[in-house]
């Protein structure tokens, strides 16, 4: 059991309270107990950390200072962690907690799986049951890749990264270290490519090859049922430290930049490039072949159908809910606003002309 000023140290964190004291996890604030630590990191909670039974508190020096200058009964035997950012020491100590009390992956080959005899399985790999692991796969020390998983030819996953049950990782992927990739995710399938060939006698879709790859940076985490397709030549890339969550759709050739956040059911479509630092709310969408400025910030459900070039804007294009009545009408109106500004333009047109 950590002491606090055992993580105190290690979360660069100043410690008021008892040094010697230690607990056991973290908690929400109304239902953490005696030995566990919660935080406060929106002054609209103050009263309710202050009335909280936790422990230990990660704070900001303003929420210390309030909670010191409206003590509750639990204030003089209370732990605080004083941080510049609670939010982002409480994710950090949390993984702490987690690491300790979550499921193990111990090394080791589980009978049932399949490793081509030219693929590089390190000693302290982890491998599930019935995995593949296909030839020319080059995998780093403490990968844990759980069950039904498969890893086609000449892949590389590199150190420390952790794919769970049933991902699909297609030929010539590459994935960077400590990287996370939940159930379902599908990294490296065909990008939806075809040309058009008809005439008035027929024709088909041509299918155009998809012979680039999938490149995942450092510290990525990947959600459930997402899928990033392969380039057509060129590849589609991750960068380090992005985190993608369910059931998001990234198309080929598209490329993410460094430490991005993309919500559930996001789209981008194909050859799209997205600056860094850039947060995609959910069901977001984005039409190929644009370019996203740094630190954009796009409302769920937006469509971006044009670049953008200047950094740090924040889009938002969804309608507000009404009752389908009213929408009806408004709707009605959105449709005749070009004959409007037509009969403007008009009256416009003869002002000028009389005068």
């Amino acid at each position: 059991m950590p002491t606090a000023i055992e993580l105190a140290e290690q979360f660069q964190a100043s410690l008021v309270g008892e040094a010697s004291r230690g607990f056991t996890g973290l908690a929400p604030l109304e239902r953490a107990q005696s030995d566990q630590i919660s935080f406060l990191s929106n002054p609209l909670y103050r009263q309710q950390a202050s009335e909280s039974a936790a422990g230990a508190l990660i704070v900001s020096q303003s929420d210390l200072d309030f909670l010191q200058e409206n003590p509750s009964t639990n204030s003089s035997k209370r732990v605080y962690f004083v941080a510049k950012n609670p939010y982002a020491t409480f994710a950090r100590m949390a993984q702490h907690f987690a690491k300790t009390s979550g499921p193990k992956h111990e090394p080791g080959v589980h009978p049932s799986a399949v490793i081509d005899s030219t693929a590089i399985v390190p000693p302290s790999c982890h491998i599930g049951p019935f995995v593949q692991i296909a030839a020319g796969v080059k995998l780093g020390e403490r990968v844990s890749i759980l069950g039904n998983t498969s890893v086609a030819k000449d892949s590389v996953i590199a150190s420390d990264t952790l794919i769970y049950p049933s991902v699909s990782i297609y030929y010539g992927t590459q994935i960077g270290e400590r990287c996370i990739i939940h159930s379902g995710a599908v990294i490296g399938a065909d990008g939806f490519g075809f040309a058009p060939d008809f005439s008035s006698k027929g024709g088909e879709w041509v299918k155009i090859p998809q012979t680039g790859r999938v490149v995942i940076g450092n510290d990525v985490e990947i959600g459930a049922s997402t899928t990033i397709d392969r380039g057509a030549m060129n590849d589609t890339v991750i960068g380090a430290g992005t985190k993608i969550d369910n059931q998001v759709q990234i198309a080929h050739n598209v490329i993410v930049g460094a430490c991005c956040v993309i919500a559930g059911c996001a789209a981008i479509s194909g050859s799209t490039k997205i600056g860094n630092f850039c947060i995609i709310g959910g069901a977001a969408n984005f039409a190929g072949h644009l370019t996203i400025a740094d630190r954009t910030t796009v409302s769920g459900n937006t469509s971006i159908i044009r670049s953008i070039t200047e950094p740090g804007q924040h889009f938002t294009g969804v309608y507000p809910s009404m009752l389908h009545g009213a929408w009806e009408k408004n709707a009605a109106i959105l449709r005749g606003l070009d004959k409007i500004r037509q009969r403007l333009r008009l009256l416009d047109k003869n002002k000028s002309s009389e005068s």
